[in-house]
């Protein structure tokens, strides 16, 4: 059984992990700060020496598993973006660091190797077909189907929170209008929020605030806990906006599980009985129902690392 490093990085920090066997459980591990502002080649030079940090030695049949903001190409290791790591257009992560340390090294999406991560090892384990969303500052996601991660003819298949829900909906990080991410992502039910409350709708939001500038969503879920009428109909709104897309995700991919991740997951039932509801609703034939379940994520900020584990020794 080879080891593997599995790397997860960001624009704020870098994780390496050392993993002897398949099980999810590292040897060792350790956490940078990635400094994207220093640029690629000293980025690079922290993903090193983190990988190096936690190897007990030289290791024969050494694989290196990256999960990396995207979009990248996994089949030639290269970034094509990275909005919170300037510099790093066309840079081939996956060479440069094959060539530093002498063995292959895989690259993937950082959700899609979350979904990875959580399909083998967390709450979609035990089956081969699951749909995975992250909902968090923005919404990521991949697509396990038939126990093996879609990628795509470019590797890029899988961006689940950049879909159109709303024709005319509110603008995207990303440029475009109405994608899921633009309504449901953590910063974008707290902007609906403080448009709002600023608008003198009917809340108590400002007993849990010094300002709506203060609002957040973890804010918004304690005061929907106390009954707040604002604070619920956002959430309530985020869900049903969540489970309409995963109706149309479901029609096209028949999952057994959907996994849902990420720090607005964390509201619970607030969010997760609209979105079963507007599932069920909007569902073209119970069938799709009949073995799907909806759980919540249960490896946390680990899901990317543990999925690159399970990549590097996939491939």
């Amino acid at each position: 059984m080879f080891p593997v490093v599995a790397v997860d990085f960001g624009g704020t920090h870098i994780r390496a992990a050392y993993f002897p066997s398949e099980e999810p459980e590292p040897g060792s591990q350790t956490k940078l700060k990635t400094l994207a502002k220093e640029g690629p080649d000293a980025v690079i030079g922290r993903i090193e020496n983190a990988i190096r940090s936690v190897l007990p030695s030289k290791q024969e049949g050494l694989r290196i598993g990256i999960a990396a903001p995207g979009p990248l190409d996994p089949f030639s290791g290269k970034v094509l973006s990275t909005p919170n790591l300037p510099g790093w257009e066309g840079v081939n992560l996956a060479n440069r660091i094959s060539e530093s340390l002498d063995c292959p090294v895989w690259i993937n999406n950082d959700a899609n190797l979350a979904a990875v991560g959580e399909w083998k090892h967390g709450a979609g384990r035990g089956v081969n077909d699951v749909l995975y969303l992250t909902i968090s500052t923005g919404i990521g996601g991949g697509v396990i189907t038939q126990g093996k991660l879609l990628l795509g003819s470019s590797g890029l298949a899988g961006e689940l929170g950049h879909m159109k829900v709303t024709p005319e909906g509110p603008l995207c990080g990303c440029g475009q209008y109405g994608h899921l991410e633009a309504i449901a992502s953590g910063p974008s039910i707290t902007r609906i929020a403080r448009e709002r409350l600023k608008a003198a709708e009917d809340s108590n939001l400002l007993d849990f605030v010094n300002t709506p500038e203060d609002l957040n969503p973890e804010i918004l879920g304690q005061a929907a806990q106390e009954g707040d009428p604002l604070a619920l109909s956002v959430i309530q709104d985020a869900g049903k906006a969540i489970g309409s897309h995963l109706a149309s995700l479901v029609h096209a991919f028949n999952p057994a599980r959907i996994v849902l991740g990420g720090g607005v997951s964390q509201l619970g039932s607030l969010l997760f009985i609209p979105i079963q509801q507007t599932l069920e609703d909007e569902i073209l034939h119970p069938a799709y129902l009949r073995n799907l379940k909806i759980l919540p994520a249960e490896l946390g900020d680990d899901a990317g690392l543990i999925g690159a584990m399970v990549y590097a020794r996939q491939n």
